[in-house]
């Protein structure tokens, strides 16, 4: 076929097309009335078509207006974030310590058993002292000896018959000897194993006969009248998280149990790995409930931020960024916004936006700068306003 023939058929068919779709589309004689083609109308008569178009543009636009953009709007709320930190801890004593002999023996005697209450400076176990215990006496029998000797050196002084070097002399034997009893008197006291701090006392890992050195465990106390749980926070609760700020915690293995408690330390630097802040908080266990190496699940509240929540689908992009259609006195206007947060339901966003404020969310395609809306659902005035 020749190429004449061949456009030819190309333009019947795009005119065929053409007629189709403005006979039988129901918005085709509108949308070239807006072009400026009236062929569309010239099929019906003239007072019939006058009629129709302008009850059409009565209902569209009002009394002799222009159309407008029918529209779905969606009301802007305020939400609010980062008020609440939810943190998983582990708890540990108020005090906890690992017990060890200050010199090596063997172990005589055990004087508490797991569970027990000790207080500060009960022995809780002895070494063998035998040693020590003769040291002690010897140190004791020097010291009354250099007395002694003191005292006759102050006898023959008072007659002249000894010279102030020799009271010297004695005096700081005296001294020495003293010196003496007091190290043997310290060494057999530490054969006797003290509690450094009051608490519970854990299962012992020996038993009386075992040799010890200074590095052997003998008990681990823990002192639990208050638990400290620790636990990190992400690293935009830095600056909100202060000592003294109260909390709530809650056992794991007991979640019907609501325990209140405050931040005791913060820690002075992120974990570069992790990016997260180490704090500190304590809990008051006056029944004795809690254990240390409990995990506890921590919540503190904070006065937050608070932004524009407005819908996903009213969120569009331009080439300045994102923006939204805010309906203001039956007109869109475009307001400029900053996405703070994305969420399954809405996006915060930061603009000139106020609460209960209207928005488009569907029909955006047709709405322009300064358009008159036509929300859809909203019943309209004689006057063709909404």
């Amino acid at each position: 076929m020749a190429a004449w023939k061949q456009l030819l058929v190309g333009l019947l068919i795009v005119l065929g097309a053409a007629v189709a779709w403005a006979t039988f589309f129901p918005g085709a004689p509108d949308v070239l009335a807006r072009w400026g083609i009236d062929w569309a109308h010239a099929a019906v008569p003239a007072q019939q078509g006058q009629g129709q178009a302008g009850g059409q543009r009565r209902q569209a636009g009002g009394s002799g207006g222009a159309p407008r953009a029918a529209v779905v709007t969606a009301p802007v709320l305020i939400a609010t974030i980062n008020d609440r930190l939810s943190a998983i801890g582990t708890g540990r004593a108020a005090s906890s310590v690992v017990v060890n002999p200050y010199t090596s023996g063997r172990l005589t005697e055990m004087l508490v058993r797991s569970g027990a209450t000790v207080k500060a400076g009960d022995v809780i176990a002895r070494l063998d002292s035998e040693a020590e215990q003769i040291a002690v006496d010897r140190a004791r029998i020097a010291v009354d000896d250099t007395r002694s000797r003191l005292d006759r050196v102050n006898a023959l002084r008072s007659s002249n018959t000894a010279t102030a070097v020799q009271v010297t002399e004695a005096r700081l034997a005296l001294s020495n000897a003293e010196l003496a009893l007091r190290d043997a008197e310290l060494t057999l006291e530490r054969r006797s194993i003290r509690s450094p701090i009051s608490g519970i006392v854990g299962i012992p890992p020996i038993e009386a006969g075992n040799y010890v050195t200074t590095q052997t465990a003998i008990a681990t106390i823990d002192d639990r009248s208050t638990i400290k749980v620790d636990f990190w926070v992400a690293e935009r609760y830095a600056d909100a998280v202060k000592v003294g700020a109260p909390l709530t915690a809650t056992a794991i293995a007991r979640p019907d149990r609501v325990l209140e408690g405050t931040v005791s330390a913060v820690d002075n630097r992120l974990d570069e790995a992790s990016r997260t802040l180490r704090v500190q908080a304590e809990i008051g266990n006056a029944d004795d409930s809690l254990r240390a190496g409990m995990s506890f699940q921590v919540g503190m509240r904070f006065p937050g931020d608070t932004y524009p929540s407005v819908s996903p689908l009213a969120i569009q992009w331009g080439g300045d960024g994102a923006y939204v259609w805010a309906l203001r006195d039956g007109r869109a206007r475009r307001t400029p916004v900053r996405i703070i947060q994305r969420n399954t339901d809405n996006v915060l966003v930061e603009g000139a936006l106020s609460d209960g404020e209207a928005v488009v969310t569907e029909g955006i395609h047709a709405v322009r700068e300064g358009a008159e809306l036509l929300v859809a659902g909203a019943q309209t005035t004689p006057g063709g306003g909404t």
